[in-house]
C-alpha cells in the first residue's frame, strides 16, 4: 500500500520495536480519548480566545508526546504557546495537560475559527448553500452548509491535519529563551518553534488520536463484511484523501485487470505454444511435444502485447477521470498550498513573500535547481550505477560457480550455485536501505518550500531507484541475453509485488499471458489485508488534503509509455515472428525497421487515445472553472472591502 502524500503510508510500522512503540502510543492516546472525549471546557483546557468558538464540548484530536521528566515550566510554556492567539504568536488551539499535569503528554484540540481559517488557507472546497462545491471563504462562512458544526463540516482527518498544520507553522516573533532549556536552544526571530523543540528533544512525537466508534464502524464496512465495494467516503473522512486515493486506485486497478485476465486465460487455453511455455515455466523442464504446437501466424504473444500497450493507456486515462471526480467530491479540487506557511524544514534568508506579504524564509529557485543538477542527479546516478555493478557481479559470480561445479561435481559445489543469488539479494536490499536515507537527505538539501513538493521529489527519487532495481536484471535478460524462456521463469515468482506489478503487466505480460490472472487474485486479497493493517497494525497517519496520486500517477504513465518499446522488442525476439519474417524473405535490417515502424505507430495510437479521452469529465471541468470564477470574484470583493475600510 502506497500513497501520493508521505513517502509511504504503510511504512508507519518499520521494525518490530517501532511497531510496538507505536501501538503503545496508540493505546495511551485511546485512554486519553476515553477520558477526555466530548468533555466540557473546564480548568484543564486552555481558554478559547474567540467568543464565537465557545462550546460545551471539546474533541481531543492530537496527542503530543513529550520526553520523560520534562521540566514543568517547559510544559506550561508550551501549553500557553499552543493556546495563545495567532496574532500573539500562538497556534490558536486548545491544549490540555492530560490526567497528570506533570506528565509527558499534551492533548490538543482546535476551536471553530482556527479550523475555518485553516480550511480557507489550504484551499478546501465545501458545500455552499446552493448545493454546489465552492472554495471555502472565511468571510463568507455563514453561507456554507454546516459551517457551525465542525464534526460535520470538516472530516476527522482534516481537523487533525489542521491541528498539525498550525503546530508546524509556529514561528518565533522575536528572540526568546525557552523556559527549562539551556541558552543553546534559544529561539531566534522567525525560527520554527515545533522543529526547534523536536531537535531539543522536548517533543518526542505528535500523533492523531483514534476515534474508537468511527474506527469500529469503518472496519465493519471495509474488511470485516462480504461486500465488494469499498467505503471510500468513510476512508477519506477517517484517514484522509491521500489514503483514500490509494485504496480507490487499488480498487479501480484491480477491477481493470479483468479484461487482460480473461484474455490471458483465453490465450493460454487456445494456444498450444503458450500452454507449452506455461508448463515449462512451472516444471522447469523442457516440453517437446504439445498438441497444437503449430498455431496460427498471429501468436497469442502478439495479441497480448498489443492489448497490454493499449490497455495501460486506457486504464490511466480513465483513472484520471475517476480521480478528478473523487477530488471534487472530497473538496480537494482547488488546493492552494503554495500560499500556505512553508514546511517546518524549509530554511533561507528572512524576507517578505511577494505573494502573501508575510515575513518568512526565502530561498531562490535557481539555487534549488543548481543543487538538484550538481548534487542530487549525480548521486542518484551513482546509485543506479551501483545497481548495474551488482548485476554484473552477480552474472560473473554465477559463471564462476557454474564452472566450479562443472569441475568439482560435489554437493559443496552444488550448494555454492545458490550463493550468487543470495549475495545479490542481500546486496540489493542493503543498497535500497542506504539509498532511502540518502534520498531523504538529498531532498532535505534541495530545500523545498511546500511539503507536497518535498514529498514529490522524494518519491520520484525512490521510484527511479526502485524501478531500476526491480527491472534492470529483467531488461538485461530480455534485450542483451535475449533469453525469453529465462525471462519467463524469473517473472513467475515476482507477480505478487504490488508496487511493481503494473510494470510487470505492461512491460512483460506478452512473455507470460497469465500475469493479469495472478495479479487479480493477489489484489483481491491485498485490498482487505491493507485495510486491516492500516486500521489495526499501523499508526494513524496525518493525511494532508491531496487532489490526486501525485508523482505516483506520473510514474504509472511513464511505465505505460515504456511498455510500447518493451513489448515491441520482446515481440522482435519471438521465434515465431522471426520464422515468419525469414519465410517471407525479410533481412535482419528489414525486420529491425519493421519493429521501429510498429513501435512508432503504437506510440501514435497511445497519444491519440490519450487526447481523445479527456482527463476529467465535462461536468467536472465546468465545476472547476466555476470554483475558480467564484474564488476570483470573492478575492475582488475582499480587496474592495479592504480598500473601503
Amino acid at each position: 500500500m502506497s500513497k501520493a502524500g508521505g513517502e509511504d503510508s504503510r511504512s508507519a510500522g518499520g521494525s518490530n520495536s517501532q511497531k510496538v512503540q507505536q501501538l503503545e502510543d496508540e493505546t495511551a492516546g485511546e485512554k486519553v480519548m476515553g477520558k477526555l472525549n466530548t468533555t466540557t471546557i473546564g480548568p484543564g483546557w486552555t481558554k478559547v480566545v474567540c467568543p464565537c468558538c465557545v462550546s460545551e464540548r471539546v474533541e481531543p484530536l492530537v496527542l503530543v508526546k513529550l520526553k520523560e521528566k520534562v521540566r514543568p515550566e517547559t510544559k506550561r510554556w508550551l501549553i500557553r504557546l499552543i493556546g495563545a492567539s495567532q496574532k500573539d504568536g500562538g497556534a490558536g488551539l486548545l491544549a490540555h495537560p492530560g490526567e497528570d499535569a506533570s506528565g509527558d503528554i499534551i492533548v490538543v484540540s482546535a476551536p471553530r475559527c482556527t479550523l475555518l481559517r485553516a480550511a480557507e488557507e489550504l484551499g478546501l472546497c465545501k458545500p455552499y448553500c446552493s448545493g454546489d462545491m465552492e472554495a471555502f471563504s472565511y468571510s463568507d462562512r455563514d453561507n456554507f452548509k454546516d459551517s457551525d458544526n465542525m464534526e460535520v463540516f470538516l472530516t476527522l482527518a482534516e481537523r487533525q491535519y489542521i491541528v498539525k498544520y498550525e503546530l508546524d507553522s509556529l514561528r518565533a516573533q522575536r528572540d526568546l529563551r525557552i523556559p527549562g532549556l539551556s541558552d543553546s536552544y534559544m529561539l531566534q526571530n522567525r525560527d520554527n518553534i515545533w522543529q526547534k523543540l523536536g531537535s531539543a528533544g522536548v517533543i518526542v512525537d505528535t500523533l492523531p488520536l483514534h476515534n474508537p466508534d468511527q474506527l469500529k464502524d469503518l472496519s465493519e464496512a471495509w474488511y470485516l463484511g462480504n461486500q465488494l465495494a469499498q467505503p471510500l467516503d468513510s476512508v477519506n473522512g477517517y484517514f484522509g484523501s491521500a489514503v483514500a486515493f490509494y485504496f480507490s486506485f487499488l480498487d479501480f486497478y484491480t477491477w481493470s485487470l479483468l479484461p487482460p485476465a480473461i484474455l490471458g486465460l483465453s490465450i493460454t487455453y487456445f494456444s498450444g505454444e503458450v500452454q507449452k511455455e506455461v508448463v515449462e515455466s512451472v516444471s522447469g523442464s523442457q516440453v517437446t511435444n504439445v498438441e497444437g504446437d503449430s498455431g496460427p501466424a498471429v501468436s497469442g504473444h502478439m495479441i497480448q502485447a498489443v492489448f497490454s500497450m493499449l490497455w495501460s493507456t486506457v486504464v490511466m486515462e480513465m483513472w484520471k477521470r475517476r480521480s478528478s471526480s473523487l477530488s471534487y467530491r472530497w473538496g480537494t479540487l482547488h488546493l492552494a498550498e503554495r500560499f500556505a506557511e512553508p514546511r517546518p524544514g524549509f530554511h533561507g534568508d528572512l524576507g517578505v513573500n511577494p505573494v502573501t506579504g508575510r515575513v518568512e524564509p526565502l530561498f531562490p529557485d535557481w539555487q534549488r535547481d543548481l543543487r538538484m543538477a550538481l548534487v542530487s542527479v549525480p548521486v542518484v546516478g551513482m546509485f543506479l550505477g551501483l545497481v548495474v555493478l551488482g548485476m554484473l557481479c552477480f552474472y560473473w559470480g554465477e559463471a564462476q560457480v557454474q564452472q566450479l561445479h562443472k569441475d568439482w561435481g560435489s554437493l559443496l559445489s552444488q550448494a555454492l550455485l545458490y550463493m550468487p543469488s543470495v549475495l545479490h539479494i542481500i546486496y540489493t536490499n542493503m543498497l535500497a536501505t542506504v539509498y532511502k536515507t540518502v534520498a531523504q537527505s538529498l531532498t532535505e538539501y534541495e530545500n523545498h518550500r511546500e511539503q507536497s513538493a518535498f514529498e514529490k521529489h522524494l518519491t520520484a527519487k525512490v521510484l527511479v531507484f526502485t524501478f531500476f532495481n526491480y527491472f534492470a536484471v529483467l531488461f538485461h535478460i530480455a534485450f542483451f541475453k535475449q533469453d525469453v524462456p529465462l525471462l519467463r521463469k524469473g517473472l513467475f515468482a515476482e507477480y505478487i509485488e504490488l508496487l511493481v506489478q503494473f510494470g510487470y503487466l505492461s512491460l512483460f505480460s506478452c512473455v507470460y499471458p497469465l500475469t493479469a490472472v495472478l495479479l487479480l487474485i493477489n489484489n483481491l486479497t491485498e485490498i482487505r489485508s491493507d485495510a486491516y493493517k492500516i486500521c489495526k497494525l499501523f499508526r494513524k497517519p496525518f493525511s494532508p488534503p491531496v487532489a490526486n496520486m501525485g508523482v505516483w500517477q506520473i510514474a504509472f504513465e511513464v511505465l505505460s509509455f515504456v511498455s510500447v518499446v518493451s513489448n515491441c522488442w520482446l515481440l522482435l525476439l519471438s521465434p515465431r515472428l522471426q520464422d515468419l519474417c525469414q519465410e517471407g524473405g525479410m533481412s535482419s535490417t528489414n525486420i529491425l525497421l519493421l519493429a521501429v515502424l510498429l513501435e512508432h505507430v503504437l506510440i501514435l495510437v497511445k497519444v491519440i487515445l490519450a487526447v481523445l479521452i479527456p482527463d476529467e469529465p465535462d461536468w467536472i471541468r465546468k465545476k472547476r472553472e466555476y470554483i475558480e470564477y467564484r474564488s476570483m470574484q470573492a478575492l475582488k470583493q475582499q480587496k474592495l472591502n479592504s480598500d473601503v475600510s
